[in-house]
């Protein structure tokens, strides 16, 4: 399973994750069958308002999962309608949000959780 992980600067497994999914930077994905992890520059960071491309963010790469520290509503339809889970972090490292996720002990999110706009600092609370 590949889960992708928002962040604002690549740390490995000790970064932490960001705020918000379309505009964070980069992204770290985690294979969960390898332990191994890459970074993805985000192909879709300066998008306008509720356009964001999830596919074009990823770069066309496959994930099984996105957890993020917040997410619009556009872009969990987009995700979810690609098979793609949209779970919300913990406020922490990838490393941590990798353990509960791990332990089933992720909250998986919907599109009435998502953020209604980017003028939250990059940070959103569900």
């Amino acid at each position: 399973m590949k889960v992708c992980f928002p962040v604002e600067a690549d740390q490995g497994l000790a970064s932490k994750v960001y705020g918000h999914f379309g505009s964070a930077p980069l992204f770290i994905m985690y294979n969960t069958e390898t332990s191994t992890f890459e970074k993805l520059v985000n192909q879709d960071a300066d998008h306008e308002h509720g356009k964001c491309n999830p596919v074009q963010a990823l770069d066309g790469e496959k994930v099984d999962a996105v957890i993020v520290g917040g997410i619009g509503k556009g872009a969990i339809n987009k995700l979810q309608a690609l098979g793609i889970k949209v779970y919300s972090a913990t406020n922490g490292t990838v490393e941590e949000n990798l353990a509960l996720f791990g332990k089933s002990q992720m909250i998986e999110i919907s599109k009435k959780d998502g953020c209604s706009g980017h003028g939250h600092n990059g940070d959103c609370n569900h």
